[in-house]
């Protein structure tokens, strides 16, 4: 009985060594993609704070009639863009963005515009209607995210829907990011920048300015974020894999404990039944 109960350790551990493997290996794979994503996060960031404030120049100088693009309205159908991640293994990270959605969407009459598989899997399983999808996070383009942006204001011109909002995941650190939900239309006053320019003309007038920098701006939006939620599915990603390297050490410790107590017992027994046996 103890060889047997020997042996299935020692095939346990065989298993759990592969298995620690598979995530140290990824674990590194995930720390070199964050290098790269935090790179091209960061080289984001200035051309939207130059795109964010020439919007809200627009906007606050506009001498005429309020564009339509700020102007909010009854809400009756609402549209999500949602980024979550391409694979799984990372954690709660996906889940914590479907949960936020879904609080967030629970009253609300919405439909959904998934970027990276796991999200059209997640909605097409659970049949919530999909406008269009983007495969992958990982390569997005600025050209796709402006063509993606060209049809949600087409879609909001028309009155297909009222709102439209961007949910990603922000990344603040390798240890922490966070979910956001981000209002793209109508344009969130609250958003604006502390200082705008104090004078400005518009030619020809601001709603025609904004239309036709809308889907520059609305595109760069969406790319920030998918390159801030793909940074944050690789800190969640080597996190969750670090910790399973260090779970799958810490239960190889214990297993070849067990082991050795096993082994130490099997030569005790058989030395007994050699004594007794003299003996007899």
């Amino acid at each position: 009985m103890a060889g047997a109960s020997m042996k299935d350790i020692k095939l346990r551990i065989r298993s759990v060594e592969s298995t620690m493997q598979i995530t140290k290996a990824m674990q590194l794979v995930a720390s070199s993609k964050l290098r790269n994503a935090r790179a091209r996060m960061e080289a984001s960031r200035p051309y939207m704070k130059v795109a964010r404030r020439a919007v809200w120049d627009i906007a606050a100088h506009n001498t005429g009639a309020q564009s339509h693009y700020v102007i909010s309205r009854e809400i009756k159908h609402r549209c999500y863009i949602v980024i979550a991640g391409d694979r799984g293994l990372a954690g709660s990270y996906n889940a914590n963005m479907f949960k936020r959605i879904e609080w967030d969407s629970k009253d609300a009459d919405c439909c959904v515009i998934p970027i990276g598989r796991k999200a059209k899997e997640y909605y097409t399983r659970r049949g919530v209607p999909i406008i269009t999808e983007i495969e992958k996070v990982e390569g997005l383009d600025l050209s796709t995210c402006e063509a993606l942006a060209q049809r949600m204001l087409d879609s909001y011109d028309s009155g297909e829907y009222d709102e439209v909002v961007l949910a990603y995941t922000s990344f603040v650190s390798v240890l922490t990011q966070k979910t956001k939900l981000k209002p793209l239309l109508p344009l969130d006053t609250r958003d604006a920048p502390e200082h705008t320019s104090k004078q400005m003309l518009c030619e020809p007038d601001a709603d025609t300015l904004l239309k036709g920098f809308l889907p520059q701006y609305l595109g760069g939006l969406i790319y920030a974020a998918a390159c801030d939620a793909f940074a944050s599915e690789q800190a969640a990603r080597r996190v969750a894999m670090d910790s399973a390297t260090k779970n799958a050490g810490e239960m190889i410790e214990d297993l070849s404990l067990r082991y050795n107590r096993a082994r130490q017992s099997s030569i005790t027994q058989e030395l007994t039944e050699i004594v007794a046996g003299a003996e007899h």
